[in-house]
């Protein structure tokens, strides 16, 4: 049985995480609609729907905090097993889009919330893996879910670095901590954003250094900036638009795509 491509986009904030997402999704639906596809939003400011211009009523995080009051309430406790309900109740909230499903991990209220949903949203994903050819996961900026290994059923991490400081040592600090949790990764990207042309070079001398391999470039597009500026969905930008020739690349380097 062929494993699924399981891919998780992290990098630091404003490195253009959701980005990247929406337009690999744009990408893969141009090639192949019989691929089995899952997009997760578990980046808890849960920008994605936005970008792939779809309405979300329910997040993972408020059908936790539903389910807390529900299970803390003696007359509907008593009769039934929490976990499968709960899953069960996960599995109603995933959107069936043309071309792909999504679901969103949102955030919990209260201290400790946070943590508890993305210790669901993992085993729902373990389980999720199963039914689907590709799996793409926009992640919360920083290093967090590593450290909580969200990641660990990922094959291919992909960072994305702004020209920055910042940006290298989020990725480089990313490399770190996925080899100290032990997440097996087998392959592992970078792909550079917004980089003026007189600096990709160094990129991939970074990325060589440290073991990264560099998956392309997302240039500075003004139609990105358009389309967010009025609220249009980044998934219907042109097909012959730079971002997107670029990001068909970046799908092909990664092989997303054929």
């Amino acid at each position: 049985m062929k494993r699924p491509f399981i891919a998780s986009i992290s990098g630091k904030g404003g490195s253009g995480k959701t980005t990247l997402t929406a337009l690999l999704l744009k990408t893969l639906m141009e090639v192949n609609y019989r691929d089995r596809t899952l997009i997760v939003d578990a980046d808890p400011a849960t920008n994605l729907p936005e970008a792939l211009g779809l309405t979300l009523h329910r997040t993972i995080g408020d059908i936790v905090e539903e389910f807390r009051h529900k299970v803390d309430d003696p007359r509907v406790a008593a009769g039934y097993r929490k976990d499968i309900y709960l899953e069960g109740l996960i599995y109603e909230a995933i959107i069936e889009a043309k071309g792909y499903d999504f679901i969103a991990m949102g955030r919990g209220e209260g201290e400790g919330c946070y943590c508890y949903v993305n210790a669901v949203l993992t085993r729902v994903l373990s389980k999720l893996s199963r039914n689907y050819d590709v799996i793409l996961m926009d992640m919360e900026a920083g290093l967090e879910h590593i450290s909580r290994r969200t990641d660990r059923h990922v094959n291919t991490m992909i960072v994305v670095v702004d020209p920055s400081i910042m940006g290298l040592k989020t990725a480089e600090r990313i490399k770190e901590v996925v080899k100290e949790v032990g997440i097996e990764v087998e392959e592992m990207y970078v792909v550079g954003n917004r980089f003026p042309k007189n600096v990709e070079e160094k990129l991939y001398n970074w990325a060589s250094s440290i073991g990264y391999e560099v998956a392309g470039f997302l240039p500075e597009d003004p139609l990105i900036q358009e389309y967010s500026v009025f609220g249009k969905p980044l998934i219907q930008m042109p097909s012959d638009s730079s971002a997107v020739k670029a990001a068909r690349a970046i799908a092909k380097k990664i092989k997303l795509i054929d």
